[in-house]
Order: structure tokens, then sequence, then C-alpha cells
């Protein structure tokens, strides 16, 4: 488990991460999600033990990761811009990472690199970014380290290689002790792949929470209610966190259970009622609304 408490961090007069307090769980796949400069790069660089916090505290198992080798090797990140030896191959890369990863299995990367269609002899240099950002990711999972930092790691993948990626990582995640932690601006790159999602803004921590439990307990929903008294009473008796009407067309935001919020539409006999799926953005909006933040604005 990795636990921060009060995490700062700043370059001169720039705060990079102030104040930042998260719990990571074992074998959950953690999503950081945040706007250029939120702070999420230097986050995973303290996580990595590659900078030295100005305050706060980082346990990962229970330990210090700044100077302390040991548990390093349980850590591998892939920073946004990966970086390659001049005319190295992958399997050079891959034969380097395994003198510091005792756990590192090349012959896994040279399957895994077959099956993708990379070329582990070719000098990687010569590949496509999108080809790069494959590499770089192989050589991480073979690592075998149980946790897997990821910087912007599906920017520049096509579609089909994208999925590739999130489903290999739902699979180590089902099979060995691993807890990724992917960091991106995207919130919806994440929604599909991550147990639990952390929002940044400006170096702090603006929301950290399960995303199935979010998805089960906010519903967005639309009613047609003839009756303006009843449209009245509805929205007292509701817990709200946005609301617009267009129209005679409600359309709520709502926290609760979706039965219960849907009985309670039912008694008002509406003309039109329906409860639509929420994306993960969407709940996000909802929620840094009501903590007084208008997220449309960080993320457009």
């Amino acid at each position: 488990m990795i636990k921060t408490e009060n995490l700062c961090k700043s370059f001169g007069d720039i705060k990079a991460v102030n104040n930042v307090s998260l719990t990571i769980t074992d074998n959950s796949i953690f999503g950081l999600a945040g706007t250029n400069g939120a702070g999420k790069s230097t986050l995973l660089r303290m996580l990595s033990g590659v900078l030295k916090q100005d305050s706060g505290k980082i346990a990962v198992d229970g330990s210090e990761v700044y100077e302390n080798p040991q548990k390093k090797s349980d850590i591998f990140f892939l920073p946004d811009t990966a970086y390659f030896f001049q005319n190295s191959t992958m399997l050079d890369m891959a034969k380097y990472f395994a003198i510091y990863y005792p756990r590192y299995d090349v012959g896994r990367l040279e399957k895994l690199a077959d099956n993708l269609g990379l070329e582990k002899k070719r000098k990687i240099s010569t590949f496509s970014k999108g080809m790069k950002r494959q590499a770089s990711m192989l050589l991480g999972i073979c690592a075998g380290t149980k946790y897997l930092f990821c910087d912007e790691t599906f920017d520049g993948l096509d579609p089909v290689m994208r999925q590739a990626a999130k489903s290999l990582l739902a699979y180590e995640v089902s099979e060995r002790e691993f807890t990724p932690v992917i960091a991106s601006h995207n919130l919806r790159e994440l929604e599909d792949i991550c147990d639990h999602v952390g929002l940044l803004h400006r170096g702090g921590v603006l929301l950290s929470k399960d995303v199935e439990e979010m998805k089960l307990h906010i519903h967005k929903v639309q009613c047609v209610i003839p009756d303006t008294k009843d449209e009245e009473t509805l929205l007292s008796e509701l817990d709200i966190m946005q609301y617009e009407k267009r129209l005679s067309l409600l359309t709520m935001v709502v926290r609760g259970e979706r039965e219960e919020i849907m009985a309670k539409i039912q008694k008002r006999n509406p003309l039109f009622a329906e409860a639509i799926p929420l994306t993960l953005e969407e709940i996000f909006i909802s929620e840094t609304e009501v903590a007084g933040y208008d997220i449309k604005k960080l993320f457009i």
C-alpha cells in the first residue's frame, strides 16, 4: 500500500504539489487525473524516489522510498518521455533492467513483443511514437515489480493498442501482486480500467474516490413533471448535486440509490422519466461543482 500525508514539493516559486494526502491500496488500478501542470508527474517522481519531497510523508509498504534501493526495486516508473540508450533494442534495454530488477522476465518480454508485432532486435530509435510507448510499457511490465507508475501511458497509442495496453494491465493485476498507478489528463482514458481515481488541481487533491462506488451512488435522471408543485416537492426530496430545466425537461444529477430515486419520481406521475448512465467525467464535474470548483474550465 502507498500512503502520502501532506506531501509538498516546490520548484522556486512554483508549488508543484501542495499538501497531497492519498491512499493507494494493493492490487487495484489507481488513476491520477488532472490537467497539464496539476502536479501528476511531480507526484509520481516523488513516489518512485526520483525526487525528494520538501515536506510531508511517503510510505510505500510502510517504508520511505527516497534513497532506498531495496524499496525502489519494487517500483518501475514509466515517464511521459521514455529514455532509451542510444542505438539500443528492446532486448538491450531488457537485459540492462534485469541487472537491477531481480524478477525481470526477458523471455516474457520477447513473447509479448512478438504478440504486438514489435521487433525486439530493431533499434528503438527507429520506432514511431506509438511503438515507443508500447515498448516502454512492455519493458515496465516485464520487470515484475509490485508497482508500476505510468505517466500519460496511453498518449500516442491508436485505439486498438490503447485497449490492448489496458487489457494487459488488468491481466497483470489479476495474476500477481501488482498495482499500477496511471496518470492522465483524460478522464475518459481512466474510466474503463481504474478502480479508484484521484483528481489533482494546482498541486492539490480535489477528490479521491472509488469509481464503482461513485457510479452506484450518483445518477443522472431526466423527467417531465406536469404539475409545477409536484416538481418543486420532488426537487426538495432528492439529494440534487446539479440540475437544469429546458422547457419542460428536467435534468438532474442526484445522489442516492437508483431505485429509490426513480420511485420518488414515479410518485409525481411523470409524463417521461429515465435514468442515464453517467461518465466518470460527468461524475467529477458534479462532485467538484459541489466542492466549489468548475471542472469544465479545468478540462476544456
